[in-house]
C-alpha cells in the first residue's frame, strides 16, 4: 500500500467497522471491481479532465445508486482529488486491511487438475494450523505442472509439483 492508498484504504475501512458494514462494503467493492474490469473506460471517464467535474460526479451517482452512501463519497472525493484512476489498487488495499483484521491470509494454490471440494477444504486446513491465521485460497489450475502442487502463503512457496521434481532430477544428473 503506498501512502496515499493507505490513507483513503484506511479511512473507507474504518468508516466500514464502525458502521459494522464489512461485509456490505466488501461485496460493493468487489461489483464496483468487477464493473471496472468489465469497462476500464468508465474508470478513464471518471478521470478525464476533459469532462466536467460535475459530469463525472452525476456518473457517479447514477452507476451506484444502491451503493451505500459512503461508498459513493469516497468514489466522489477520488475523482474530486484526482485518485480514481487508483480506485483499483484501492479496493486490493481495503481487502487487505479486512484480511488483517479477520487474522486472514491469501494463499494462492496452483494444481495440475482442479481440486476437489473436500480436497480443497483440507488444504485450507492445514495451511490455516501451518500459518496461525484464517486462509483466503484462490485456485488456479495449470497442466504443466505435470502434476502435484504449487502454494504461495504467507511470503513463501511452496512447490510439491511433478515438474519441480523433475526439474530438481534434472539439475542433480547435470551437476
Amino acid at each position: 500500500m503506498n501512502n496515499t492508498n493507505n490513507e483513503y484504504s484506511k479511512a473507507l475501512f474504518i468508516l466500514a467497522t464502525e458502521k459494522e458494514a464489512i461485509e456490505e462494503y466488501t461485496d460493493c467493492l468487489e461489483n464496483i471491481k468487477a464493473v471496472i474490469e468489465e469497462s476500464p473506460e468508465y474508470l478513464e471517464y471518471l478521470f478525464s479532465p476533459a469532462e466536467p467535474l460535475s459530469n463525472r460526479l452525476n456518473a457517479i451517482d447514477q452507476a451506484f445508486v444502491s451503493a451505500p452512501e459512503n461508498i459513493v463519497s469516497f468514489l466522489k472525493l477520488l475523482c474530486e482529488n484526482g485518485h480514481i484512476r487508483e480506485l483499483p489498487l484501492l479496493i486490493e488495499d481495503f481487502f487487505d486491511l479486512k484480511r488483517i483484521y479477520e487474522n486472514s491470509i491469501v494463499a494462492e494454490v496452483t494444481s495440475a487438475v482442479e481440486l476437489t471440494k473436500s480436497q480443497k477444504l483440507r488444504l485450507e486446513e492445514k495451511l490455516s494450523k501451518m500459518e496461525g491465521k484464517n486462509i483466503t485460497a484462490i485456485y488456479n489450475v495449470d497442466k504443466n505442472l505435470l502434476g502435484g502442487i504449487k502454494i504461495e502463503v504467507g511470503g513463501k512457496t511452496l512447490d510439491g509439483s511433478t515438474s519441480k521434481k523433475l526439474s530438481l532430477i534434472k539439475g542433480a544428473m547435470n551437476g
